[in-house]
């Protein structure tokens, strides 16, 4: 639908289908093709949750995340109800044109802010699953901006937990972001707050209460603000080169789909106070530039505040308390017996001073697997 075409991963224009393939004519062995393609690829659908006749609450739920879990919800289950809870009443009116109500008659919209407790118990009567996607993001506002930040992310964490707590919701997932990790920003500081909080509330819930967990992943290719649209937008207008804030820079990537996939199937394994990281593709930035746009050339712009050189998911401190399965690692809690449970379901050990880092990754994307993520983010 046109109206809610803003917020959907774009489709990728001619211009930027030719830039990407490219590169599968450079004589890279197609084995090597085929693994890189896979590592772009890993659909994290195992295991899935059941969302059959549940009702599932998403906050944030107007954002890049929250629109694209729900068509996937759409497409697979039939949920009792699906709550949309967000404060832009503009997107849930356009959203809701999108989805109305006589096609989706289990789609419900509720205008509330996660700063709100009070609008969030009203929001979680009767709900079963709760994934916490709402947050402010953006690197530079926070900084400009910190009181606010620190209202959302971390004093609606706590609303989040009291208000999912008090109507006993069943699981609570929140979304994290690699910016927690060894944070240099207000932005990464107010989410590792977060991720403490929502673990710590496992203590609240008893043994038989509320589930809390967090999933923490990289930038994801398609969703707004991203820099995979803004190139694709300079190289449409005619841009002469494409800024770049430092040559040695690196990232971890995610699509949108391999995110809510990540989602629904922690949400499945989840037992309470894991914060799940996913095994993805990580890029320096100029290759990034060069796939899109070979022919432009890059302007070095410097680093904005805030913004670290390489990501960490998970610093060399933690890795003591870290599992490795086979499409992603398990950070667990410092109490309980979790390590028990997933070594029975065939998780194993990282290495002494294992550090999940954008610049150390093995699963470093080339220009092969580049296309490959492109195309599932742009089909």
């Amino acid at each position: 639908d046109a109206r809610f075409a803003s917020d959907r991963p774009r489709t990728m224009t001619a211009h930027l289908k030719t830039a990407a393939a490219a590169p599968a004519a450079s004589g890279v062995s197609p084995a090597y093709g085929r693994l890189m393609s896979w590592i772009a690829r890993r659909d994290f659908r195992e295991p899935m949750i059941d969302l059959n006749d549940k009702t599932v609450l998403v906050t944030g739920g107007t954002g890049s995340f929250g629109q694209a879990f729900v068509r996937q919800v759409i497409a697979e289950f039939k949920p009792r109800r699906l709550i949309i809870f967000s404060r832009d009443e503009l997107k849930q009116f356009e959203m809701a044109q999108v989805f109305p109500q006589e096609r989706y008659p289990f789609m419900r919209f509720f205008i509330g802010d996660v700063r709100s407790r009070d609008r969030l118990e009203m929001a979680m009567r009767d709900v079963d699953y709760v994934v916490h996607a709402a947050a402010m993001k953006q690197v530079p506002i926070a900084e400009y901006n910190p009181l606010e930040c620190v209202h959302t992310n971390i004093l609606g964490a706590e609303n989040i937990v009291h208000a999912a707590l008090s109507r006993g919701v069943k699981k609570v997932l929140a979304l994290s972001t690699d910016k927690a990790a060894n944070p240099v920003n207000l932005y990464g500081a107010t989410k590792l707050a977060s991720d403490k909080i929502f673990v710590a509330a496992n203590h609240l819930a008893g043994s038989d209460g509320t589930r809390f967990s967090v999933v923490r992943y990289g930038n994801v290719i398609g969703s707004r603000g991203s820099v995979v649209p803004m190139f694709e937008k300079m190289i449409a207008e005619g841009a002469a080169d494409l800024p770049i804030t430092d040559d040695r820079m690196t990232r971890f990537w995610i699509t949108l789909p391999q995110g809510v996939n990540l989602v629904l199937s922690s949400m499945a394994m989840m037992k309470g106070g894991e914060i799940y990281v996913p095994k993805i593709a990580s890029l320096k930035m100029t290759e990034l530039a060069a796939t899109m746009a070979p022919g432009l050339g890059q302007r070095i712009i410097g680093i904005r505040p805030g913004e670290k050189l390489h990501e960490v998911m998970i610093p060399e401190d933690v890795a003591r308390q870290t599992l490795e399965l086979a499409d992603r690692y398990v950070i667990l809690p410092s109490w309980g017996t979790l390590r028990d449970d997933y070594a029975a379901a065939g998780a194993r050990e990282v290495a002494d001073g294992f550090c999940y880092a954008s610049d150390k990754n093995v699963d470093a994307l080339d220009a092969r697997g580049l296309q490959a993520l492109l195309t599932d983010a742009f089909p």
